[in-house]
């Protein structure tokens, strides 16, 4: 049976805590956040003091993309999670972490899925390139290679992407735009920024328990759906010459 947001089961703690998340994450990121988040923040109808109902989000994003949330119990196997993508559906949990997890949750909670993704749902460009990706993925979803590449892919570009932006460099990943820590230093002289280059990333094992050794740069989203011939090609060649790719630790 498909779930639902049940909203009207949210407590007063849980509204605190969107708030306090909110709050925080929005005092640093007007200056840090790619512009067509920001606009999209607009677009899906966030408020600061209450937890979205995605009926609202839905209604919205149909309007532009046609994609929509689809409610998940929390994080669920490759395959339905890239058939979902694929039918432009992005899964989301609906629990909220506690007031004792506001600094560090181990498993993704409703802030990170709705807050960091949902924006970007928003952008066209961006939206044809998640959708694709995960039809690639699906592809081979029985070959552990390339389930691991595109993995990455996803996670460098999706989770933790950076775009230029008007001479400057801007946050696009949801992984870094729903954390207070990272996104604060991903900018800084302290991070290193690479080029968007679908081969590096597919070599480059991601990392889950510590900030990135490295964020690569696109110079627009069009610029990821002009890589999909790239990707497709790379992911034909692991699939031809049977190569094993190691799992990210």
């Amino acid at each position: 049976m498909e779930m639902r947001q049940e909203y009207d089961k949210y407590t007063p703690e849980d509204h605190k805590v969107w708030s306090l998340l909110y709050a925080e994450q929005m005092h640093h990121l007007p200056a840090l956040a790619a512009k067509d988040y920001l606009q999209g923040m607009k677009t899906v109808r966030f408020v600061p003091d209450k937890v979205p109902r995605f009926d609202i989000i839905n209604e919205e994003l149909d309007k532009l993309t046609g994609w929509n949330v689809y409610v998940v119990p929390g994080l669920i196997d490759n395959k339905p999670f890239f058939e979902h993508l694929s039918r432009k559906e992005f899964p989301a949990t609906t629990w909220l972490r506690s007031m004792e997890q506001l600094k560090y949750i181990e498993e993704p909670d409703m802030f990170h899925d709705i807050f960091g993704h949902i924006p970007l749902l928003s952008v066209p460009f961006f939206c044809d390139f998640l959708q694709s990706l995960s039809m690639i993925t699906l592809e081979h979803i029985d070959n552990p290679s390339v389930v691991e590449v595109m993995a990455r892919l996803y996670w460098y570009t999706v989770e933790f992407g950076l775009i230029k932006e008007d001479g400057a460099v801007k946050i696009y990943g949801a992984g870094i735009l729903s954390s207070p820590g990272e996104s604060k230093v991903c900018l800084t002289d302290q991070a290193v920024h690479v080029p968007y280059d679908v081969r590096t990333i597919m070599d480059t094992p991601y990392i889950k328990d510590k900030f990135q050794a490295q964020y690569f740069v696109i110079d627009s989203y069009k610029e990821l759906v002009d890589s999909l011939p790239s990707i497709r090609s790379a992911v034909k060649n692991i699939v031809d010459n049977e190569l094993f790719v190691p799992l990210s630790p």
